[in-house]
């Protein structure tokens, strides 16, 4: 499967890892393409210089080691159903729709309402529930 990461769970997955979030980490990557977008990858350069500057370093080589196709995030039309109450996040699902993935994976509550057929936009908790059957 292609699998687009949002910044929060990139964050989560380099920054703050405990075994919950490992096992996703080991699901989501393992067998399947992760993709990042550029407007993720800019957004983790902000985030980190304001909350969390000290950690820097640290993301860059994750991201180093990282093995990920990246997507150009750029302005396309989207499907009427994907309205989202925060502009920011259209970049991430605009990227998603143009690198045809076929999951979103997001902890941000904004995309909940978003009704589109692809890509699947789930939560840790909701991959987790439907890819993890070893649990």
């Amino acid at each position: 499967m292609k699998i687009l990461i949002d910044t929060n769970i990139l964050i989560s997955v380099a920054l703050f890892p405990n075994p919950r979030i490992m096992r996703f980490w080991s699901l989501a990557t393992d067998e399947n393409n992760l993709f990042l977008c550029s407007y993720t990858l800019e957004e983790v350069n902000r985030l980190l210089a304001r909350k969390f500057p000290a950690n820097k370093q640290d993301m860059a080589v994750f991201l180093q080691k990282l093995q990920y196709t990246l997507v150009h995030t750029q302005d396309i039309n989207i499907p009427n159903a994907a309205v989202i109450r925060d502009p920011k996040d259209y970049p991430i699902l605009t990227s998603a729709i143009y690198a045809d993935v076929d999951i979103l994976i997001t902890g941000d509550k904004d995309f909940k309402p978003v009704n589109i057929k692809r890509p699947e936009i789930l939560t840790i908790r909701e991959f987790m529930e439907k890819y993890d059957s070893g649990r």
